[in-house]
């Protein structure tokens, strides 16, 4: 066999956690171990029978030959006319480009951006994939500290952390792993912020419905021009419209920096399935259906988490704070490490060998002593498993 030699922009790369969890999960099931996964980063919800009719129409409609690289034109205006609708943003087709799911849109608008050297600002705790596509682009990510504020990134902390080489930074709210909400003023104080200083940043706005109230869902895509020149949106129906399988995505940006990932992706994955950009462009004109649905599964993640939240903190050794947006509980238990443990890894190794639960571990989202526990699970599974938490940790 070859010697196969890694290049190094992959090497430099980590695997996904989130993923190997969700693999580690699959492999136990296949074992005919009955395990509970709370490591999931996906709605246990189906995706809405309107959505699959509007598939199935699609295909019957020849939906299925290639798209430009950009999405379709229905797809693009869709996009327009929903944000529009929902937000009040003044949108044009050619700030608007599909994606193979969000985390393409975040790679198409990092690779398009970025040069080697530059300096790329981080919130921690961070979605595992954010630090890896820095990597790649041979970026340097910059963290920023935010625990000590309730894990809510402020315009302050930004501001102390640029250099004369910050090119961008990354924000995700509502945030995978935390939960937690930037509150909209201060969003938009952080971005102003980074504007003046001709700074760019991506909003990854994945979980933007999932906020619960008095949280408001808030798109960056609002901003006036002069800011939002500065701007781009990483949007996605994964989550929104439980349409993980689907990948669909699609970024918000000014025209060139669109045009550049235009470009990028034309020699990648070429362009989202064409039936289901069909199928997404008919869900947001039908904004009523699409919009009732979102509420109908924002209700019983919120309904999960004001069970959960209360359960969890009942468990020796785990501190949990309230999450306002997505559907993740983020555990400190530290208590228990250094006591029982020797790290958070070997809380969550000790929970799926002990108790057949599969956790992520804080490590991944740059936050040792932590567990990553999702509630996008039935509260069945939710209660089982917080009572074997209990058994074993007492």
């Amino acid at each position: 066999m070859a010697n196969f030699t890694v290049s190094e922009n992959v090497a430099a790369m980590h695997g996904s956690s989130t993923m190997i969890a969700a693999q580690m999960a699959s492999e136990m099931r296949a074992k005919g171990i009955d395990v509970i996964d709370l490591s999931v980063g996906e709605p246990d919800f189906d995706t809405p029978e309107f959505i699959k009719e509007y598939a199935i129409e699609g295909l019957r409609s020849g939906f299925t030959k290639y798209t430009p690289a950009s999405g379709l034109a229905q797809f693009r205006g869709s996009i327009v006319d929903f944000y529009a609708k929902a937000f009040g943003a003044v949108l044009t087709p050619p700030e608007i480009a599909a994606s193979c799911g969000g985390k393409q849109a975040l790679f198409n608008a990092a690779c398009a951006l970025l040069n080697p050297g530059d300096e790329v600002l981080i919130p921690k705790p961070y979605w595992v994939t954010f630090p890896e596509i820095v990597h790649f682009c041979r970026a340097i990510p910059k963290y920023i500290e935010t625990e000590t504020n309730d894990f809510v990134l402020t315009a302050d902390m930004v501001e102390a952390s640029i250099t004369a080489k910050t090119k961008l930074l990354i924000v995700n709210s509502p945030n995978n792993p935390t939960g937690r909400v930037i509150p909209k003023d201060e969003l938009i104080r952080i971005i102003e912020l980074c504007a003046s200083r001709g700074i760019y940043v991506i909003t990854d706005e994945c979980y933007l419905f999932f906020a619960y109230p008095p949280a408001e869902p808030f798109s960056s895509a609002v901003l006036p021009n002069e800011v939002r020149d500065f701007v781009c949106v990483a949007g996605s129906f994964s989550k929104t419209f439980a349409m993980t399988g689907w990948r669909m995505g699609y970024t918000v940006a000014n025209p060139e920096w669109t045009k550049a990932m235009v470009k990028l992706q034309s020699h990648s994955a070429t362009h989202p399935t064409s039936f289901a950009q069909y199928a997404c462009a008919k869900a947001l004109d039908n904004i009523d259906a699409t919009k009732a649905a979102v509420r109908s599964m924002t209700a019983e993640y919120e309904r999960r988490r004001d069970w959960l939240i209360p359960e969890l903190n009942k468990v020796n050794g785990f501190k949990c704070g309230m999450p306002e947006g997505a559907f993740y509980a983020f555990v400190d238990v530290r208590e228990l490490v250094g006591d029982r443990y020797a790290s958070s890894a070997a809380v969550a190794e000790a929970m799926l060998k002990e108790a057949h639960i599969v956790v992520t571990d804080g490590e991944g989202f740059g936050a040792d002593g932590y567990l990553r526990i999702s509630y996008a699970t039935s509260m069945e599974n939710l209660e089982n498993a917080v009572e074997k938490m209990k058994e074993l940790f007492a």
